[in-house]
């Protein structure tokens, strides 16, 4: 295999280069040419015998100069409308005869025109006439039968050489090339073939990447022909050059057109594998499906919080990378969303087939598996739809992916309410017998028992009044403070770093903060243990995860059944209400 060398590759980046000139160049006016028919008066004879030179021009030189009637008009002030040249960029149709660029439409030079330049962004030029520059298409093709000064380009579509000459390249991106005329340059294709007609010189080299190089007999080649293959084989790019033009610029991810065999089979191939994930985890995606049933709402909030918090949690994760965690938990972390979204996808399929298989009763076909199948089929033909189909695509990830999180949080928090309730009856039947009357027992007078099995729990106004409180608080003390640490420690208080000191060592040493004593409010830990020195820092540290995302991390107390934030949640706490009189000191 020959490796390209450094002048083909040169060439290559420079028609690429080349290929957006015309687009820079369409915007400039260049300065109208002097007139063709001014005629140069030879100056006066000099000498003994010469006459005397006149001050005043004759009548009919002042008419030839373009004087109208015998008045003395400057030729400056005559326009030179023939010979100006114009440029235009219009949308969606054709410019002037000099430079035509268009947009999201085809642009065309019949034979005998002449233009500077022939361009098409999402579209297709065509020229038959006189190119002085380059015929370009980005996302379309090319096809010169003419002459063009530049070059023939096309970036993601096909280049057609059928005729006439091409001063500079062929080149196609993601496209092939055929060339049945003179190209006085190379000829490239990336990621596609070259194909060579009985008419063709090529004067510099061939490159072809990825694709197969084909060459009449009578086709002649000055240069090298340099074919490069991509893991050792040659591909056939036709089937993606399709989807390119049927599926990507239609916005959607299939279409019913030809060479995209391979797509169908891809789509086919993922149903598949989706129907046998129901068949094996049916319970888990029926779990799934029952909490996007019952709680719709919730699950697409789950679904929006999940994608804007998975970039806040990949950057918490490269910070840690100094201490050699981060390195372990981001492709932890990335495979774990990836399995989710891929479970998120099986469970938006049954759900979506249940809609009509519970239409026929209790029976086989209320089986997830069967729900995936004919929900997938539903999607297949909704992924032909133009736009239609990107956006059918992009929800069922985004939503799957949601429920399948909130899920996940609705069974660890079941699991914690089910653990602290089995610790409280623990303690119920290993307390001490009461001493007196067994028919009349007496209840002693002891102190109520502070857990999250026991009491309510405070709800989210009652929160953020304790931390209205210990807000001002904090601010006081700083305030008085700030000089202080500024004369001692030349440094000024940090409110937000030094606010969550104070919560950490209130919530470590005392469970609560003066806030939360004055409302009646204390931190405990759903399985019941104290509240330590660690869980204290865990759930100081994740409350800035709260914060960040424009508080909502705080603000999902107000909707959460069990009462907790974010920070609760990480650091498996929450704040239960104490009964009046209950000292927290």
């Amino acid at each position: 295999m020959k490796h390209p060398s450094t002048s083909t590759l040169s060439a290559f980046w420079l028609a690429l280069a080349l290929a957006f000139l015309p687009v820079l160049r369409a915007q400039e006016t260049p300065a109208p040419p002097a007139p063709a028919d001014e005629k140069v008066v030879p100056p006066p004879a000099t000498g003994p015998s010469a006459p005397p030179a006149e001050t005043k021009k004759p009548e009919g030189q002042l008419r030839e100069l373009g004087a109208d009637d015998g008045k003395d008009t400057p030729e400056t002030t005559k326009p030179a409308t023939k010979s100006r040249r114009r440029n235009h960029i219009q949308l969606g149709g054709h410019g002037s005869d000099n430079e035509r660029v268009s947009f999201f439409h085809d642009s065309t030079l019949a034979a005998g025109e002449k233009s500077g330049a022939v361009v098409s962004i999402f579209g297709s030029s065509t020229s038959a006439g006189e190119v002085d520059d380059v015929v370009l298409s980005i996302i379309g093709s090319s096809t010169s039968s003419g002459n063009a000064g530049g070059g023939v380009v096309s970036v993601i579509g096909n280049t057609r050489v059928t005729s006439g000459t091409v001063g500079d390249v062929a080149l196609a991106v993601l496209g092939s090339n055929y060339i049945n005329g003179h190209v006085k340059g190379q000829a490239v294709a990336v990621l596609g073939n070259v194909e060579l007609g009985p008419d063709a010189i090529i004067d510099g080299d061939i490159v072809c990447v990825g694709g197969e190089l084909t060459r009449d007999p009578k086709a002649v080649v000055h240069g090298a022909v340099q074919n490069i293959a991509i893991g050792g084989h040659h591909f056939n790019f036709d089937g993606l050059h399709t989807w390119f033009e049927q599926c990507f610029l239609y916005a959607r991810p299939l279409a019913f057109a030809d060479n995209l065999g391979w797509a169908w089979f891809i789509a086919c191939a993922f149903l598949a594998f989706y129907a046998l994930v129901a068949l094996v985890a049916s319970a888990g995606v029926e779990k799934c499906v029952q909490t996007l049933e019952e709680r719709p709402g919730k699950s697409i909030l789950s679904a929006f919080l999940t994608l804007l918090l998975t970039p806040v949690a990949f950057v918490l994760m490269a910070l840690t990378i100094f201490i050699a965690i981060g390195v372990v938990l981001i492709p932890l972390f990335s495979l774990g969303l990836f399995l989710a979204s891929l479970f998120g996808k099986v469970v938006m399929l049954a759900w979506l087939g249940r809609r009509l298989t519970k239409l026929f009763g209790d029976g086989p076909l209320t089986k997830p598996v069967f729900g995936v199948l004919i929900g997938g089929v539903i999607v297949l033909l909704l992924y032909t739809v133009p736009v239609v189909g990107f956006i059918v695509y992009k929800l069922l990830g985004v939503l799957g992916l949601g429920v399948v999180v909130y899920t996940l949080l609705l069974m660890l928090s079941s699991n914690r309410a089910a653990t602290a309730a089995a610790a409280a009856a623990s303690r119920a039947a290993m307390a001490p017998p009461v001493l007196g009357d067994p028919a009349v027992p007496v209840t002693p007078s002891l102190p109520p028992v502070i857990s999250a099995a026991t009491l309510s729990r405070a709800g989210f106004w009652r929160r953020l009044g304790a931390t209205l409180l210990d807000l001002i608080l904090v601010g006081i003390v700083l305030g008085m403070l700030d000089s202080i640490f500024r004369m001692i420690f030349k440094v000024g208080g940090s409110f937000p770093l030094w606010f969550a000191i104070y919560n950490v060592a209130m919530w470590a040493t005392k469970g609560t903060t003066i806030g939360g004593i004055v409302l009646g409010l204390k931190v405990v830990r759903l399985d019941d243990r104290p509240l330590d020195w660690s869980v204290a820092v865990v759930r100081g540290l994740s409350a800035f995860l709260s914060l960040a995302v424009a508080g909502l991390g705080f603000i999902w107390v107000a909707f959460d059944d069990e009462k907790q934030s974010w920070h609760d949640k990480i650091a498996g706490t929450t704040i239960v209400r104490v009964p009046k009189g209950t000292s927290l000191l």
